[in-house]
């Protein structure tokens, strides 16, 4: 049997299926069509948050990803892959096999690599020559660079090869290695340290912070819908961070570059309301002077985020479901149809499940927004953020003048507390610590006041 046919016998029995991340549609077919002639299901995306999400839904073997991507910076997305499916074969387009265990599908990938783009790299034939396990002497050597990229080596045990083995699960070193491949110094030194200790817990998601449970599936979950057409309702309490989310979804989504329009729908008058949203034409109502586009109009190609929806007059409930189900809107006082291409996001704090059973809320546009429901956790539920959250706060507090630091006993006093307004609430705590601090470097429990106590 000859190089060509081993190639194309591959694994006997078993669907193999590959994931390919490029914003390139003509690599891409070029790849699909070399892949398919070795038999591979080839499912395509055209940037980041799409192939994590093909990734989840096709349980895919490999991913071969480009080194420039839309939505995702790609050191950055090269980590996370490998910190969340360790096992998944990931090669750069340009640069050959990112992760350290060798399958028996590599050589297959790297032969469509090097029919549609050749060189792959020049020490591609290395990488094929290597060993399956990391000599413990290059583990070791990561961290030592690590640390002292990060300034940080005293806060790190001896970097001795049997300590480091010790201390980390063979899934651990994969991901450490894996992620030390692709990133340099001036990518992130902080994400290379805290892969190659073990620690590596990252949120894959700018806008949030935080690093517990909760938030990593709620990352998980934003990553998988972001880059289809549903509608997403966020359900949580106020303050949690439920514009935060939207915001995320609409990044990641392959609306990016069109606008994102945002309406609290508590903030208008009811009278006003479906003009707010659907617009209208001159002289449709006293003082209508001129037409007006609607702001789901002007979200066209875009995303439309509805915060507090609960507050949503029946009247204009009813309309919005039609929008919904047929894409097409009415401005107030035309009889023209215009059709539009919005994907909606909806917020509430309240439990419309409940208002529907109360009459103030229309079953049929609650199901039609729940299609794929997100629920941000409160504070209280993953208060193993909070140090991480205050640093967040007290970084950007920092930009307009003197970085303010936390004691212990400060941190520990702000752990204590039930946190009824969330994340915003911790905002305005910090903030109110930071001004009663003065030109003082230190936030001291005295410093920190939750709320003005009742009168009388």
């Amino acid at each position: 049997m000859n190089s060509s046919t081993t190639l194309r016998a591959g694994v006997s029995g078993a669907r193999k299926d590959v994931v390919l991340a490029s914003a390139d549609a003509a690599l891409r077919q070029r790849l699909r069509e070399s892949l398919t002639g070795l038999r591979w299901h080839v499912h395509e995306a055209s940037g980041g948050a799409e192939a994590l999400s093909l990734v989840e839904e096709q349980k895919a073997e490999a991913l071969l990803m480009d080194d420039w991507l839309p939505d995702l910076e790609a050191t950055e997305f090269a980590g996370q892959i490998a910190a969340l499916y360790p096992q998944l074969e990931v090669l750069s387009m340009e640069a050959g096999p990112l992760t350290p265990v060798r399958s028996a599908r590599r050589n297959e990938l790297l032969h469509a690599l090097r029919e549609v783009k050749q060189p792959v790299r020049t020490d591609t034939a290395a990488w094929l020559a290597a060993p399956a396990e990391v000599p413990a002497e290059r583990a070791a050597a990561w961290v030592d660079r690590s640390a002292a990229w990060d300034g940080r080596t005293a806060e790190m045990e001896p970097a001795a090869p049997a300590a480091w083995s010790s201390r980390m699960s063979d899934t651990a070193v994969a991901t450490a290695v894996a992620v030390a491949t692709v990133l340099t110094a001036e990518d992130c030194p902080a994400v290379v340290e805290r892969a190659l200790t073990g620690r590596l817990k990252v949120t894959p998601i700018a806008e949030m912070v935080g690093e517990s449970a909760p938030m990593v599936e709620l990352a998980r979950l934003i990553r998988l819908v972001a880059p289809r057409r549903s509608t997403v309702l966020i359900e949580g309490e106020t303050g949690t961070g439920k514009e935060v989310v939207a915001m995320a979804l609409h990044r990641l989504s392959p609306r990016a570059s069109r606008p994102m329009t945002v309406l609290n729908c508590a903030a208008i008058p009811e009278t006003l309301l479906e003009s707010e949203l659907f617009g209208h034409a001159r002289g449709a109502f006293t003082g209508a002077v001129q037409s007006r586009t609607g702001r789901i109009e002007a979200a066209n190609g875009g995303t439309l985020f509805l915060d507090e929806i609960g507050e949503m007059p029946l009247a204009v409930q009813a309309k919005m479901l039609r929008f919904l189900e047929c894409g097409e809107l009415q401005r107030v006082g035309d009889n023209d149809v215009v059709r539009v291409d919005v994907r909606v996001i909806a917020a509430t704090h309240q439990d419309l499940e409940r208002r529907v059973v109360e009459g103030t809320f229309r079953l049929d546009l609650f199901h039609r927004l729940a299609v794929f429901p997100l629920e941000v956790p409160a504070l209280r539920e993953r208060m193993s953020d909070l140090p991480l959250l205050a640093e967040h706060v007290l970084d950007r507090m920092g930009k307009e003048g003197p970085r303010k630091r936390l004691t212990a006993e400060a941190l520990d006093m702000l752990q204590g507390h039930d946190w009824p307004g969330n994340v915003r609430e911790l905002g305005h705590v910090l903030e109110r610590a930071v001004i009663l601090a003065g030109d003082a470097a230190e936030i001291v429990t005295e410093h920190v006041r939750y709320r003005r106590k009742p009168r009388g």
